[in-house]
């Protein structure tokens, strides 16, 4: 563990307590919905300067378009993120790292967009900050849902070069660190945590959160020739596996079918957390690795069949992902695991659909205004009958 963290443990752990009580990320869901979480702030748009970045920012959107469009789940269905409050962060982060948020210039350095720095901190917060902090509320969210549902995909999050005192890597909050400390404190049954990470870089940010921490078990899978080479987060992984640039599927899902088994066996986890990066397709410019979109869709299905055949709850997140042709593979994969029956939710799939039907007393009482639109004012007044009430305007 982090001497950040232990830090905090040790000098604010009642504090701690009585925050994640009070908090209101862990909310409760209806059967009938789906463990998917999702919330339209997720995506990031500002006068085109997220253009800027090689992320495709509006990528969770996407993905929730497409499986709306395959008919997999619905606005009714599908479970929506809340904002994490600077109360729930404190959890992990400490008082100093979120106010260099205050400050833009610092802010474009985490999320490598120089332009940010000359907008006002205001707009940066609103734009940029904001839609993390919803997918981290999405990301702990998902503890919760895993733990009661067996399963729980957040459609964005996946933050992993965020420590708890430093950002970086276009992650600015730590959401994996932070749903496993929810979950350490408020779910009994929770214990021992896995973090599967597959995304193409190093996750040095949880890494150097749960140093020294052997509640936590870091199996880490990463193109060991590209951002963020960071040595000291490397003692943290149990399990590293680097890869060279240019890594086929061949090569690399029998990596991952192994060492994803061995981790398992070896650790025997309450609760598994698997960061699923798809920045490892081929053409990605930041990944560097040579891995198909149906490869992708295999480790994915690897994982979850491993984890699953074990009745281990397991909470997915999208990670990073350079390509505008991710958002679909993602949706892809989602609904392929929905098809082998490794993400089932009978109550949501036979969830009746909502009727949008306008109440007849609504559409006389608009029709009734239009009509009184159209009249003198004296009129107006003289055929509001006794015991009627008037419209109210809107």
């Amino acid at each position: 563990m982090s001497d950040e963290l232990k830090e905090k443990d040790e000098d604010s752990s009642e504090a701690t307590k009585r925050e994640l009580h009070e908090t209101s990320l862990y909310q409760d869901v209806k059967p009938t919905q789906w463990p998917i979480i999702y919330s339209p702030e997720y995506n990031i748009g500002f006068l085109g300067l997220e253009k800027l970045h090689p992320f495709d920012a509006g990528k969770w959107g996407k993905v929730y378009g497409f499986l709306k469009e395959a008919k997999m789940i619905r606005d009714d269905t599908t479970v929506r993120a809340t904002e994490a409050t600077e109360r729930d962060l404190l959890v992990v982060h400490t008082k100093g790292y979120l106010n260099t948020l205050k400050w833009s210039f610092h802010v474009a350095q985490i999320t490598e967009v120089p332009p940010v720095a000359f907008l006002p901190n205001f707009i940066v917060q609103r734009k940029v900050l904001r839609p993390f902090r919803y997918q981290t509320g999405g990301t702990i969210l998902a503890g919760k849902l895993a733990q009661e549902r067996g399963w729980a995909i957040n459609i964005g999050g996946g933050f992993h070069h965020c420590s708890a005192n430093q950002g970086g890597g276009f992650c600015a909050y730590a959401d994996i660190t932070l749903s496993i400390k929810f979950m350490f404190d408020r779910l009994q049954s929770i214990s021992k945590v896995l973090i599967i990470d597959l995304d193409a870089h190093q996750g040095n940010g949880h890494e150097r959160d749960f140093m020294d921490d052997d509640r936590v078990y870091i199996m880490d899978v990463y193109n060991r020739g590209i951002y963020p080479y960071d040595g000291f987060a490397k003692r943290a992984i149990k399990r590293k596996v680097e890869l060279s640039h240019g890594t086929d599927d061949e090569v690399y899902l029998e990596l991952v079918d192994r060492h994803t088994k061995e981790a398992l066996e070896e650790f025997q986890p309450d609760a598994v957390v698997y960061n699923a990066g798809t920045d490892i397709l081929e053409g990605d410019p930041l990944g560097n690795l040579s891995i198909t979109a149906q490869g992708i869709i295999e480790r994915d299905r690897l994982v979850f069949s491993h984890v699953r055949s074990r009745n281990i709850p397991i909470l997915m997140v999208t990670s990073g992902g350079y390509q505008r042709s991710t958002a679909r593979i993602i949706a892809d994969s989602i609904l392929n695991l929905k098809q082998l029956g490794l993400i089932p939710c009978e109550d949501a799939e036979n969830a009746p659909k909502p009727r949008f039907m306008i109440p007849r007393s609504q559409s006389e009482g608009f029709i009734a205004r239009i009509k009184r639109s159209c009249q003198p004012e004296t009129n107006q007044s003289s055929t509001t009958q006794k015991g009627d009430t008037p419209l109210a305007d809107t």
